[in-house]
Formats: C-alpha cells, sequence, structure tokens
C-alpha cells in the first residue's frame, strides 16, 4: 500500500506534517479530514533511501539510510509500548508518528498496515528480511506463539544493543593503530618521493661509487617516484583477487581455514565465532525458538564454513538423540571447558543461562587480547619506523663520511 507525507492544519490552525498509508491520494485525504486533520498538501514519498544492505546509493540515501541503531531504538520502543498494555496497531502508529526518518516511516506505516490487514507481525517483518534478521524474526515468531511478545523485543534490543557496543569497542581499540599505520606510510612516501631526491642528487652528480646502502636508497626512491602507481595497482589487484576467490567454496573454505589458524589472529576469531555462537543460540532458546530451529539460524550468523559444517552435524546428531554437548564433542573448534559449560547447562536445566555465561567470557578474552595485541602494535611501529628513518639516515651520511675521508 502506497505510503503518503502531508502537511495539514490542525483544529487550532497550526501546520502538522506527518506521514499516512492510503490505497490513493483521495483515501489520504479523507483519513486526515476523519482525524481531525485538514490536508493542505498531501504527495505519495518515494525515498530513494538505501533502506537494505545491497540497494544502490543516492545522494538522498547518505541522510536516509536505516542504521542498525535505528533498528534497535524502534523495538526497545515497541516493547515499552506493548508493556504498557497498548495495541501493536496504536503501538506502531505511536512510533510512526514520532520517528523523524522518512524512509524508517515508510517501512513503519508499511508493517503497520500489514497488521491491520490481519497477518501476523512475524509476517509483517518477513517482507523486510534484509532489514530484520532471520534471529530478529524468528524470535519475533515466538515471542508471538507464547504470548510475550514485549518479553522478546525487550531480549532482541538488549541483544542487538550489546552486540552493537562490542562491535564499538573493537573498532575504537583498531582506530590509533590503523591512523598510526597510514601517517607512517604517508611519512614515508613524503621522505622517499620528495626529501631523499633532492638530498642525493648531489651524490650522482659526483659520479662517484656509492655505498651499498645510499645505492639501494636511491634505487627504491626512483622506483617510488616513477612506479608508485604500480604498486597501488597491484594492492588493488590483490584485494579484488581475494575477494573473488572468497566467493567460490574452495576459496572460501581456504580462506575460512586461515581465519581460524593463523597466529594471534586465529585465536581472537576463534572466540569471536565461539562467543557470537553463545550469544545468540542463548538469546534464540530463551525466546522459546526450538533448538533445531536456533542451530540453523546460528550456522548462518558464526560466518564461517568450517565451523557452520561443525553445526551441520550437531544438528543431525540430536535429532538422532544425542544432547548439544556431545554433538559439539567431535569439533576440534569447540574447546573442552566450552562443551563442559554447554554440558552443565543441559544438566541443570539452564542451557540458555550458561551459553549467555559464555559468551561473556569469551567476549572478554577477545576483549582483552585486541587489547593487547594494539598496544603491542604501537612500539613495533615506532620501532619500524625508526629503522627505515635510521636506514635513510645512514645511507645519506655515508658518502658524506667518505668525501671527509677523502678531503682530509
Amino acid at each position: 500500500m502506497p505510503v503518503y507525507e502531508y502537511t495539514a492544519l490542525d483544529r487550532g490552525g497550526k501546520n502538522i506534517t506527518g506521514i499516512i498509508d492510503a490505497d490513493s491520494t483521495v483515501v489520504a485525504r479523507q483519513k486526515l479530514r476523519a482525524s481531525g486533520k485538514y490536508p493542505v498538501q498531501v504527495r505519495e514519498t518515494t525515498p530513494k533511501a538505501k533502506t537494505e544492505p545491497g540497494g544502490s546509493y543516492s545522494f538522498p540515501a547518505i541522510f536516509n539510510r536505516i542504521s542498525d541503531d535505528d533498528i534497535h531504538a524502534l523495538t526497545r520502543q515497541l516493547a515499552t509500548l506493548l508493556n504498557a498494555g497498548i495495541p501493536l496497531v496504536a503501538a506502531l502508529d505511536a512510533l510512526m508518528e514520532q520517528t523523524t526518518g522518512a524512509a524508517l516511516k515508510k517501512i513503519i506505516a508499511q508493517i503497520k498496515e500489514s497488521v491491520n490487514e490481519g497477518n501476523s507481525l512475524t509476517a509483517s517483518l518477513s517482507r523486510h528480511q534484509k532489514l530484520f534478521s532471520n534471529i530478529y524474526i524468528n524470535m519475533v515468531r515466538a515471542g508471538e506463539a507464547s504470548g510475550s511478545l514485549d518479553v522478546v523485543l525487550e531480549r532482541l534490543a538488549d541483544f542487538g544493543e550489546h552486540q552493537q557496543a562490542l562491535k564499538g569497542r573493537f573498532k575504537a581499540a583498531l582506530v590509533y593503530p590503523i591512523f598510526m599505520a597510514l601517517i607512517g606510510a604517508g611519512v614515508l612516501f613524503f621522505l622517499l618521493s620528495f626529501v631523499v631526491p633532492n638530498l642525493t642528487r648531489i651524490f650522482t652528480e659526483m659520479k662517484q661509487v656509492l655505498p651499498l646502502p645510499t645505492t639501494i636508497l636511491i634505487w627504491f626512491s626512483d622506483f617510488m617516484r616513477s612506479y608508485w602507481w604500480v604498486i597501488l595497482a597491484i594492492i588493488v589487484a590483490v584485494i579484488a583477487i581475494i575477494k573473488e576467490a572468497v566467493k567460490k567454496p574452495k576459496g572460501r573454505y581456504i580462506w575460512d581455514t586461515l581465519k581460524l589458524r593463523l597466529p594471534v589472529i586465529g585465536q581472537i576469531n576463534r572466540k569471536i565465532a565461539l562467543s557470537r555462537f553463545g550469544r545468540t543460540l542463548g538469546s534464540l532458546l530463551q525466546s522459546g525458538v526450538p533448538l533445531i530451529t536456533s542451530l540453523q539460524i546460528v550456522r548462518n550468523i558464526v560466518n564461517n564454513v568450517l565451523i557452520g559444517d561443525v553445526i551441520d552435524d550437531a544438528m543431525d546428531d540430536i535429532q538422532a538423540g544425542k544432547s548439544l554437548s556431545l554433538a559439539l564433542s567431535r569439533s576440534v573448534w569447540f574447546p573442552p571447558v566450552f562443551r563442559q559449560m554447554v554440558s552443565v547447562g543441559e544438566q541443570s536445566g539452564d542451557l540458555e543461562g550458561m551459553l549467555h555465561k559464555i559468551a561473556d567470557a569469551y567476549e572478554r578474552e577477545v576483549e582483552t587480547r585486541i587489547t593487547g595485541m594494539t598496544a603491542l602494535i604501537e612500539p613495533v611501529m615506532i620501532l619500524l619506523m625508526a629503522v627505515v628513518v635510521g636506514f635513510i639516515v645512514i645511507s645519506i651520511l655515508l658518502p658524506i663520511f667518505e668525501m671527509n675521508q677523502m678531503i682530509g
């Protein structure tokens, strides 16, 4: 159903703007008049915003894009309204009125209209699967089936905000090293491309035999000035080749294997995957989603083929009557401590709570490792910069020392 933006006058003669869903402009005006609003302008919204991943970008999309934070806030507000006893349609209507983004308003209006037509909230959200993830839709389905939609939405908001905060901490920890690397690369490029050639020109003009370090420095400086675009092209080509290779099954398998087996980085990736597994599975089970369905959703969220294969085998074992801890015992990617904690959770009847504890533990370990790694990167980068700059200085000073000896 089309969605319309309107400008109208209320009973006091004050200008108001908003959004309304209707079959046509005429019906939209009739709805406004019935609600005590006198329409001045009604036009259909055709936002070109990127409301879903994978869409094309345009200038308005920069400002109208629906972010993860918008979805988390929407979920929290809807949970609060439902918990206060407000019916679903009225709650969606209230959210639509207070939302400022045109793209999000349109999505809420479409969901509200779908619910008005007799569809469930799950079915209405399923029409926007790229905006609302599988875990979101399945948890809402479980909440509607159990009659605890407000509780499930509250958990969804907590889950989403927690994941967003975790990503934010990781990005914040990596900002300084990346910034330092970019600045260092820029300084070295400037030295080799502009400063060094001016300093070494006098040596080449003298046509004397130069020390090996100076010869290497002059060659590398000339190469950087003349063929810097070759280096850039090689870097871009390598990135493009890796991206294309990862799209193929064999390339993706090799890439995911490297992510898990590389020193230091591999351990961090394993712990991130395990924490994501525990957090997502715990949230789904806590909301009443069946174990097999939950594992199917988690398989797509861990974002690793090797761990995904382990989950597939675990689902087969569970359907054959085995426990989750026993089903995971054949994999080297799930350590004994993880399996033992899952076993304790199964025996105590609190598997969901134990999975959340596992996720908390691994997230703390990941954060500690990343903090330690970034703290180690800083002195290593400074040392590398000192070595490179020292080599440049020595390469320039050696011919000067030789000239002084010859003069003396």
